[in-house]
C-alpha cells in the first residue's frame, strides 16, 4: 500500500466536498425557487400559468440536454472544470434572470441558470466515486442529497420570508455573485481525483487494484452507456418519481394551496418546505439503509409504492391545510428520497471508468421528467379552464394535474420491477 498522510488526505477530500455541495446547494435553489415567486413573476411578467410552467421548466429543458455532456465532461475533463465552467454560467445567468425588464430576458436568464447549474451535480457524484469508497457511495450520495436539499429548502419557506423584506431580483443577483465565487474557489481548490493531488486512489488505499482507466473514444464510451439495458429502467424511475416531485412541489403546490385553500404565500410555502425537509431525510436514510442491507432494489420498490399510494391521496381524499396535508406532503418527500438510490444502483451497473456517463443517463430521466410534468400540469390547467369557461382555477383545474401526477409516480412504479440488483458492488469489477 503507498503510504500517504491520512490527515491531509482527509482536509482535502473535504474542502472539495464542502466546495462542491455548496454548489449544489444552488442547484436545488434555483430549481426550486419558481414555486415561491411564482406571484412576482406573474406581476412582473403577466404570464398565464402555461406561460409561468414553461419560464420554469426553462430550467429543466436545458439541464435535461446536457446531462450527457456533463457526464463525457465529467469522465474526460474531470469534476474541476465540469463545475467551475457551470457555476461561472450559471451565476452569469441569476444575474441576468433577476435584472431581467421582459419575459424574454428571464427566460434567457433561467436557460442561462439551467445550463450553468446542470454540470454541477454530475461533476460533485463523479468526484465522490473516486474520493470515497465504494462501500460508502450509497451513504454519501444520500448526505449530498441531504445538504443540497438545503438549498432548496432556502426556496421554499426561507425564502418566501426573504421576499417579505427584499425584492426578489435583489436575491437572484446576490446568488449570482456566489455562484462566481464559487467557480474561483473551485479553480484553486478542487482536485479531479486523489492521485491529482499525490495521493493514492482510494481502492489503493484499501489494498486493493485501481479502477482501470478509460481506454477507447468518448463516443464509444456513451454508446456503451446507452446500449447498458439495466440503466434504463433507474432513468425511467427518476423521471417518474423525482421529475414529478419536483415539477409539483417546486411550481404547482404553493398556487394549489394559494388558490384551492386561500392561503398566502408563507402558508402555503409550509408545505413544500415540509415535503422538501422530508425529501432531504428521505435521500440520507435510503442510502445509508441501503449500504447497511447491501440491497438497492428492495429500497427503490418501497420508495415507488409509498409514493404512488401518496400521489394517489392526494388526488382522492378530501385534504386541506393541517394534519392531513402535512402528513401527505411530508410521505410524499420521504418516499421520493428513496430515489437516490438510483445513483447508486447506476454506477455500479456501469464500468467505473465511465461513472459519470451512467449517473448522467439516469439523471436525464429525471430532469426530462420534471421539464414535461411542470408545462404539461399548467397546460391540462388552461385546458380545464377554457371548456368550464371561467376566468380563476379551481378544483378541476387542480384535480386535472394531480392525475399527471399519479400517472408519473405509476410509470415509476412498473420501472422499479425490473431493476437489477448489484448486492452494492459494481457487476463490471471482480470482487475477491
Amino acid at each position: 500500500m503507498t503510504a500517504y498522510d491520512h490527515r491531509h488526505f482527509q482536509q482535502v477530500r473535504w474542502t472539495i466536498y464542502i466546495i462542491l455541495i455548496l454548489a449544489y446547494m444552488l442547484v436545488f435553489f434555483h430549481r426550486m425557487a419558481p414555486g415561491s415567486v411564482s406571484g412576482d413573476l406573474t406581476e412582473a411578467f403577466g404570464t398565464s400559468a402555461a406561460a409561468l410552467g414553461s419560464l420554469a421548466a426553462m430550467y429543466y429543458y436545458i439541464y435535461t440536454a446536457m446531462q450527457i455532456p456533463s457526464g463525457v465532461l465529467a469522465d474526460t475533463l474531470g469534476s474541476r472544470w465540469a463545475v467551475l465552467a457551470g457555476s461561472l454560467v450559471a451565476g452569469v445567468g441569476s444575474i441576468l434572470f433577476g435584472l431581467a425588464d421582459t419575459f424574454a430576458m428571464a427566460s434567457v436568464g433561467r436557460f442561462l441558470v439551467g445550463l450553468g447549474v446542470s454540470t454541477v451535480f454530475v461533476g460533485l457524484m463523479k468526484s465522490n466515486s473516486v474520493w470515497f469508497s465504494e462501500r460508502q457511495y450509497g451513504s454519501i450520495s444520500g448526505l449530498t442529497l441531504l445538504l443540497g436539499n438545503a438549498g432548496a429548502i432556502a426556496a421554499t419557506g426561507p425564502l418566501a420570508l426573504v421576499l417579505d423584506h427584499y425584492d426578489w431580483r435583489t436575491v437572484f443577483v446576490a446568488l449570482g455573485v456566489f455562484s462566481i465565487v464559487l467557480a474561483v474557489a473551485t479553480w484553486l481548490k478542487v482536485y479531479n481525483k486523489p492521485e491529482d493531488a499525490g495521493f493514492p486512489s482510494v481502492r489503493e488505499m484499501e489494498g486493493k487494484t485501481a479502477h482501470a482507466a478509460r481506454d477507447q473514444h468518448w463516443l464509444k464510451d456513451l454508446r456503451a452507456v446507452f446500449a447498458n439495458r439495466k440503466l434504463w429502467p433507474g432513468a425511467v424511475y427518476d423521471f417518474g418519481i423525482t421529475g414529478s416531485f419536483f415539477g409539483f412541489v417546486g411550481l404547482w403546490a404553493v398556487p394549489l394551496l394559494r388558490d384551492l385553500h386561500e392561503l398566502d404565500r408563507s402558508a402555503a410555502s409550509l408545505y413544500p418546505t415540509l415535503a422538501t425537509v422530508a425529501f432531504a431525510i428521505g435521500c440520507l436514510v435510503a442510502g445509508m439503509y441501503s449500504d447497511r442491507v447491501g440491497r438497492r432494489r428492495p429500497v427503490l420498490i418501497g420508495g415507488a409504492v409509498v409514493y404512488f399510494a401518496v400521489c394517489l391521496g392526494l388526488w382522492l381524499l378530501p385534504w386541506g391545510p393541517g394534519p392531513l396535508a402535512m402528513a401527505l406532503f411530508v410521505a410524499l418527500g420521504l418516499s421520493a428520497g428513496c430515489f437516490v438510490v438510483a445513483y447508486a444502483h447506476a454506477k455500479e451497473v456501469t464500468a467505473p471508468a465511465l461513472a459519470g456517463m451512467g449517473i448522467a443517463f439516469v439523471n436525464t430521466g429525471l430532469f426530462l421528467g420534471a421539464a414535461l410534468f411542470q408545462p404539461i400540469f399548467g397546460w391540462i390547467m388552461d385546458l380545464l379552464l377554457l371548456a368550464a369557461g371561467r376566468s380563476d382555477y379551481g378544483v378541476a383545474e387542480y384535480q386535472g394535474g394531480l392525475v399527471l401526477l399519479c400517472a408519473f409516480a405509476a410509470l415509476a412504479l412498473a420501472a422499479s420491477l425490473l431493476l437489477h440488483e448489484t448486492h452494492c458492488r459494481n457487476i463490471h469489477v471482480k470482487h475477491d
